[in-house]
């Protein structure tokens, strides 16, 4: 693992680009994120020493005095201008559960005796999504139809989902792949991550209820994931690496899963946090609410180690795959990542201060993730928006 600090980390550079010079700008000079004009798909397969050197022209040719301002400045788009899309053509999508305080609390709505199953402090535990339902911040979502079992009823039925939630999460995009059968190293690994993303990983509850015994989410997740346009290199994140450190008292992680390098620097502080706005809200010019506040440093598997477990089997990974962070919540009950946890099931309901409440999604609602890296003499480095809005089912 490398975590080479350079001249484009220096919190004292300026960019000739005014807005990246703004306060609480997430995207000063120092992140540098991607975005989509056209796929980045090829820029990913590269080894991390090219993009590494590309960041590095980058940083030289936006910042203040550059030479190359008066070549460059004719080249520049207002965000608002731009229409944005997906980063990369994304061929896998993995959804990992890294988040042990959330783990924790729906395993104890679904398993009271038994919350946290014994392998999760073994093994990073995973489902293959499906791809094909990523779309870009901004794209509606329409609620779902799926068959659930409803409360004291002897059969099934089949509607619109009444459970409908949002899960915080991140992506990490894969850069340089493996070959089928060729496990990759976890020391190895970080140079095979790109960067990351905001994801939400929409969930209807009550169909994952009635599904999700003996094999896992399919139905109940397969509608719809949003993902952030903007890509935060590994290399921008580099200043907010942290140790990773096991609670006291659990199991050190497998030989495969362990090194040096991912104990001395495998964790990242980014700060995370879920708002909403709903269709009443937005109708009345009120701006949307803070629902719940988290943060990554809490994930108890590293990037590192969720793309060496998906290889260690010798499965092929490729540039733009996506592996999901699964729902990063805190350990204070206010930190939940889902409305699941908040609502406690379902049981207790939020309100909102225009007198609203919510235990689960309502059509109409916006929901609206956002993520920041903070700390005293390092420049703030966003993630922009990942938003999207809940259409009514169809029919």
């Amino acid at each position: 693992m490398s975590l080479h600090l350079d001249a484009t980390h220096d919190p004292a550079l300026r960019s000739w680009v005014a807005s990246a010079n703004a306060p609480g700008t997430d995207f000063p000079i120092q992140n540098l994120p991607y975005g989509r004009f056209r796929d980045l798909s090829a820029l990913m397969a590269a080894p991390k020493a090219t993009r590494v050197a590309l960041r590095q022209a980058l940083s030289a040719a936006l910042a203040q005095h550059s030479p190359q301002q008066a070549r460059l400045k004719d080249c520049l788009l207002a965000q608002t201008d731009a229409e944005m899309g997906l980063p990369c053509a994304i061929g896998d999508y993995t959804d990992f559960y890294t988040g042990i305080h959330h783990a924790t609390t729906v395993g104890k709505l679904f398993r009271p005796d038994n919350p946290l199953l014994p392998n999760y402090k073994w093994v990073p535990i995973g489902y293959h999504g499906r791809s094909s339902t990523i779309v870009v911040s901004g794209t509606p979502l329409r609620r779902p139809l799926g068959q659930t079992l409803p409360p004291n009823a002897e059969s099934p039925s089949y509607g619109p989902c009444q459970r409908l939630d949002y899960e915080l999460e991140l992506g990490a995009l894969v850069g340089p792949g493996n070959s089928l059968g060729e496990p990759v190293a976890i020391a190895e690994a970080e140079d095979r991550l790109f960067g990351m993303t905001l994801l939400n990983d929409w969930s209807a509850r009550d169909v994952q209820a009635w599904e999700y015994q003996p094999l896992g989410p399919f139905l109940a997740k397969s509608f719809g994931t949003t993902l952030s346009p903007w890509v935060v290199t590994m290399e921008a994140l580099a200043p907010y690496r942290l140790p990773f450190q096991r609670p006291a008292g659990d199991p050190l992680p497998l030989s495969h899963l362990d090194s040096p390098a991912n104990r001395e620097a495998g964790a990242i502080d980014i700060a995370l946090e879920v708002w909403l706005q709903t269709a009443a809200m937005r109708a009345a010019g009120q701006a949307a609410v803070r629902l719940s506040q988290s943060n990554f440093r809490d994930a108890y598997w590293t990037l590192a180690q969720l793309l060496t477990h998906q290889a260690s089997n010798g499965c092929k990974l490729q540039p733009g795959d996506l592996l999901g962070t699964g729902t990063q919540s805190g350990p204070e009950p206010g930190q939940g990542g889902s409305l699941l946890e908040l609502s406690d099931g379902g049981k207790q309901a939020l309100t909102l201060p225009n007198g609203e409440q919510r235990r689960f999604l309502a059509d109409g609602d916006q929901v609206i993730l956002r993520a920041a890296c903070e700390r005293p003499g390092t420049a703030r480095i966003g993630f922009g928006d990942c938003a999207g809005t809940v259409l009514p089912a169809p029919g």
